[in-house]
């Protein structure tokens, strides 16, 4: 496969999975495994980062709007009901440090968890389970809007996060909207509070990766990193065209789920992550991938 199909390939893979309560950390070890790629090339490393940043700015593109009226209204509301610390903004800055203080933390046992697809498979299946039980179970939300939550409700979602970090493949989407739910949101509050959070969350940490792989590293030999002035022509274009891809999709995806998520819930993606689960263990039991 030529890099530009690769390059249009994962970028798809990234916009369709990465708001998808599905996990877009498996879904690209699977593609990476399936077609015996090494995503752990300097390059390609700088590759999924750039993907990503293309999928990260889908969220404000979309909710540009709903962003320029909370921030038009801090820290009182639209109305007028609202504290410093319990504006919709505030709420999403607390729930990102509950969960980035010990993802800190946790960093090398991430990294690890990053390179084991049975601890991605089993995230995947049990995730799949929990998402499904929520739905099923917390059917009558209290909360209907962002604007009603309250700081223990938040910091609650920003600790569920965490599950997310620490074990790849449970699906930061699926983190917070199943928290989110069993303290009383309603399926669309807790799909936007998680994209919002998704905002603050995945640039930081996306951010620091791009610059762990392109900064001058003294302990790293010189062909480990991968300086940005170092990068072909040919690779620029192949960064480019995976970019746009995954920004395309992404912002079509975000769009087409909060649609979805108004008239229907989440149990089809808990089914599907049940029967992807249990089909990655079955191959890695049996040696396939």
């Amino acid at each position: 496969m030529s890099d530009f199909l690769l390059s249009i390939l994962l970028g798809v893979v990234e916009g369709l999975t990465e708001f998808l309560p599905v996990s877009s950390t498996a879904h690209l070890r699977i593609v990476e495994a399936l077609l015996k790629l090494d995503l752990h090339d300097s390059f390609w490393k700088m590759y999924t980062i750039v993907i990503q940043l293309g999928a990260i700015l889908a969220l404000p593109v979309y909710f540009w709007e709903r962003i320029m009226k909370l921030l038009r209204t801090f820290p009182a509301g639209e109305r007028g009901d609202r504290t410093i610390l319990t504006h919709p903004l505030s709420l999403t800055m607390i729930a990102f440090v509950i969960t980035a203080i010990p993802a800190w933390a946790l960093k090398k046992q991430i990294g690890e968890n990053l390179e084991n697809l049975w601890v991605i498979s089993w995230a995947i299946l049990i995730g799949g389970i929990i998402m499904w039980i929520v739905d099923l179970a917390f059917t009558r939300p209290k909360i209907q809007q962002m604007e009603e939550m309250n700081f223990w409700q938040a910091a609650w979602i920003g600790a569920a996060q965490i599950l997310s970090a620490v074990f790849p493949g449970t699906s930061r989407s699926m983190s917070t909207i199943a928290a989110g739910q069993t303290v009383g949101l309603s399926r669309p509050a807790a799909l936007e509070f998680s994209f919002f959070l998704s905002m603050p969350t995945m640039a930081v940490a996306t951010l620091y990766d791009l610059y762990k792989t392109i900064a001058p590293n003294r302990n790293t030999p010189v062909e480990g990193n991968l300086a940005p002035l170092a990068v072909s022509g040919h690779q620029w274009i192949v960064l480019i065209i995976g970019f746009v891809i995954s920004f395309v999709v992404a912002l079509a995806v975000v769009a087409w789920f909060m649609r979805w998520v108004r008239a229907r819930g989440f149990v089809p993606f808990a089914i599907y992550r049940v029967i992807l689960g249990i089909v990655m263990l079955v191959s890695l039991a049996r040696g396939l991938i």
